[in-house]
Parts: structure tokens; sequence; C-alpha cells
């Protein structure tokens, strides 16, 4: 985890018009995808293999990919997915990092530390920015801001993402996957062990994301999703 003690949410005024939370919105976005480039950094070629060998996107040493932009999906997993003993990549680079206590920056990356795989649909929009989501496993509720979903999200779709909550709203770590009930439950047979877990303890579990990540590049889905703000692992492909 970070050495850093990080001031109260409560303690900074939340954004109030539609041009305020955009404003946020970018500059937090901007520093995630800084922090995601050097948590990459820390992510070994042989890493980034071995997590596409499990997708099932691997030939030798090659990554067998039906667009650039899975490779973004082999990212997060790689970078965020959690192994017993094993620190992840986003762990290491927040270790080496010494940012000002309560800067945006901190903030930012301590949201992402602690970032959370979920199944989301879409309530409604929200009344200024972004979206109100429902978290179908964890029937939970909450504000979403995303610019490129804002407007292009209908409400009711459903989407496998990974969100974090630097203040205020929650943000996408980068990727998502639209999701529909037989993607869902392929992924799920491809898995036994998930079978054994209830759905909350299954969605924590890296395997979940891997499976439903496999299951949408296997069926085409992923080739209806564009990723621009994750950047990508130069030289990882074959």
């Amino acid at each position: 985890m970070s050495n850093r003690e990080i001031a109260p949410q409560s303690d900074r005024p939340a954004p109030r018009s539609r041009a305020e939370i955009l404003d946020r919105y970018r500059r937090f976005r901007a520093i995630s995808v800084t922090h995601n480039s050097g948590a990459m950094k820390r992510l070994t070629h042989d890493a980034l293999i071995e997590q596409a060998r499990r997708l099932g996107i691997v030939r030798g040493r090659t990554l067998l990919l039906n667009t650039e932009d899975e490779l973004s999906l082999v990212s997060d997993l790689a970078t965020y997915g959690r192994h017993p003993g094993r620190k992840r990549p986003v762990d290491r680079y927040a270790a080496s990092q010494r940012l000002a206590s309560g800067s945006e920056e901190a903030l930012v990356l301590d949201a992402m530390l602690a970032a959370r795989f979920a199944i989301l649909r879409v309530k409604a929009r929200h009344p200024e920015a972004g979206l109100i989501m429902t978290d179908a496993i964890r029937e939970e509720e909450f504000w979403l801001v995303d610019q490129s979903m804002d407007s292009s999200a209908p409400v009711g779709f459903m989407m496998a993402t990974r969100v974090f909550s630097p203040q205020g709203f929650h943000m996408t770590a980068g990727v998502m996957i639209p999701l529909t009930g037989p993607l869902l439950a392929s992924a799920l047979a491809s898995r036994p062990v998930l079978g054994r877990m209830s759905m909350r303890e299954a969605v924590d579990d890296r395997r979940f994301a891997e499976a439903l990540y496999r299951e949408a590049m296997r069926s085409g889905a992923t080739e209806r999703v564009r990723y621009q703000e994750l950047p990508g692992l130069a030289g990882a492909g074959g």
C-alpha cells in the first residue's frame, strides 16, 4: 500500500455544475492514465504473456488479438488482478511514489489501489453529468462519470468493468466489456470453481474477470469496443 495519509474527501468541495464535474473528471482521468502507465512499467513481458495465456490468446510467446484494444484487457488483469503472495504492479508502483499528502495525484492513486471489478447496469442519466449505475452483484447504486459513455450508453445497458472512486463520483479503470446474460453464463460455465462460490465472492476473484474477458474475446464482443484512455504496452505483440 502507499505510504501516504489522504485528506478526507469531505475536506474537498464537491463539484456542482456540469462544467466543474467534467473538469474534475478530466483531471482525475489524466492522473489515472499517468499512474496506469507507471504501474504497467512494473509489468514484465513474462507476466503479460502469462496473463494472456490464461485468456487463451497466446501461441508460443506471441499474442493473438482480434483487435489491438484487447491488449488493454490483458493489461488490466495483469496490473490489478490479485494473486496470493504476490504484489500487483500497481502496488509496486504505489510503493515507489512520494506524493504530497492530500494531493489529487495521491487521492487518485489510493482510489486506484482499491479499484473493484463489477457488473453494472445503467439505471439513469445523472442530472448534471455521467450516469447512475446499479452494481448488479453488490446491489448498490452509485454515480459514474465517464465522458465517452455519457451520451452513448443507453438506460439498461450492462457492462463489466473495474471502478474506483477518487472523490464524489466513480470512474472506470479504463476498460469495459458489454455484457449479456448468455456471455455471463458461458463465462461462469468455463470456470466451474466460480460456480461453487456466491456471486459476491466470485466477483472479487480475479478468475471471474478473466472468464468474462476470455469469453468476450472468444465471442467477438470486444470487437465492438474501443479503449482510448488506457495506454498499451509497447512491443508486447509478436
